[in-house]
C-alpha cells in the first residue's frame, strides 16, 4: 500500500484494488483477505469458510470506532453514529433507535442537530457505502479518494491489512475432488458458496481424477454460470436473474494429489 503509494504520481495511476492471497508453506495454506473477495475450502462436500468479506456492514464498529476518536475526519458534514434512516430536520427533539461504536444492539437518544449530517455509513448490503462514497473497507491504494463536491479524505477509513486464516494440510486425508476456491466479488454477488461447491462437485465428477484440466475446467464454469447469457434483458442466469455485472475472476486449486479412487 505505502508503495502504491509513492509510485501513484510517477505512474499516474490513481485508484485502488482488493486483494485475496493464498501462500503454501510448510504444509499448511495462508489465506490472506483485504476486500470482498471470498475463498473457501470444499472437502469432501463439506464447505470450509477461509475468509471474510470487509464491507460497510462488516467493519461497521472499527469505521465507527475511528470517527469517534477522530471526529476532524468526518469534515463536519458526517455524523459517526448510526440510525435505522436518514433523519428529517422536523424529528429534532424526538426519539429515535441509533447505535455507536461500542453497541451490537440498538437504544434510543433524543436527535439532535448533529444528527443530521450524513450518517457515514450509509445503506445495505451491496449498496453500503462509506460516506456515500466506497462499498469496500480493506485494500490497496485509494490513497486519492474523496468524497464526491469536498476535500474530505476517505483514505483514513480504508485498512490495507489482511485478515489471515489458516488451514493446515496434514490434518486430513484429501482426495482430488477437494478443492480451494478463490473468487471475486463478481462471482460471489450471485453465486453462494453452496451453488459453488455444487457445480464444483458436477464437472469435477465429469472428468478423470487424474486429468489436470479438470479443475480449469470448473474456474472457466463458474465464471460463465456467474456472467450468465445475453437475453433481450440484458445478461441473465439460468434462474432469469440478473447475471453478475462485475469482474469475475475464478482460481480452484486441488488439495489432493491425483490418483485413480472411489
Amino acid at each position: 500500500d505505502d508503495q502504491i503509494e509513492r509510485e501513484r504520481a510517477s505512474q499516474h495511476l490513481p485508484g485502488g484494488c482488493c486483494a485475496l492471497a493464498a501462500v503454501y508453506l510448510m504444509g499448511k495454506f495462508y489465506v490472506a483477505n483485504a476486500g470482498d473477495s471470498r475463498a473457501i475450502i470444499i472437502r469432501n462436500g463439506e464447505i470450509i469458510p477461509m475468509s471474510r468479506e470487509f464491507t460497510p456492514e462488516t467493519e461497521r464498529q472499527r469505521l465507527q470506532f475511528l470517527a469517534f476518536l477522530r471526529p476532524e475526519l468526518l469534515g463536519k458534514e458526517f455524523t459517526h453514529l448510526e440510525f435505522p434512516r436518514r433523519i428529517q430536520p422536523k424529528e429534532l427533539g424526538k426519539k429515535m433507535l441509533y447505535r455507536d461504536q461500542n453497541m451490537n444492539g440498538w437504544a434510543y437518544k433524543k436527535i439532535d442537530e448533529d444528527d443530521l449530517k450524513f450518517p457515514l455509513i450509509y445503506g445495505e448490503g451491496k449498496k453500503a457505502r462509506v460516506m456515500a462514497t466506497i462499498g469496500v473497507t480493506r485494500g490497496l491504494g485509494d490513497h486519492d479518494l474523496k468524497v464526491f463536491s469536498s476535500n474530505i479524505h476517505i483514505k483514513p477509513f480504508l485498512s490495507c491489512f489482511p485478515e489471515v486464516r489458516v488451514y493446515d494440510l496434514t490434518q486430513y486425508e484429501h482426495c482430488p475432488d477437494d478443492v480451494l476456491v478463490l473468487g471475486t466479488d463478481g462471482l460471489w454477488d450471485v453465486t453462494n458458496d453452496k451453488e459453488v461447491a455444487g457445480a464444483v462437485m458436477e464437472v469435477l465428477t465429469s472428468y478423470e481424477p487424474n486429468d489436470p484440466c479438470r479443475y480449469t475446467v470448473v474456474a472457466q464454469e463458474l465464471v460463465v454460470r456467474s456472467r450468465g447469457v445475453l437475453k433481450e434483458r440484458g445478461w441473465r442466469l439460468a434462474n432469469d436473474k440478473l447475471g453478475s455485472g462485475d469482474d469475475i475472476s475464478v482460481f480452484v486449486i486441488p488439495l489432493g494429489g491425483p490418483g485413480n479412487y472411489t
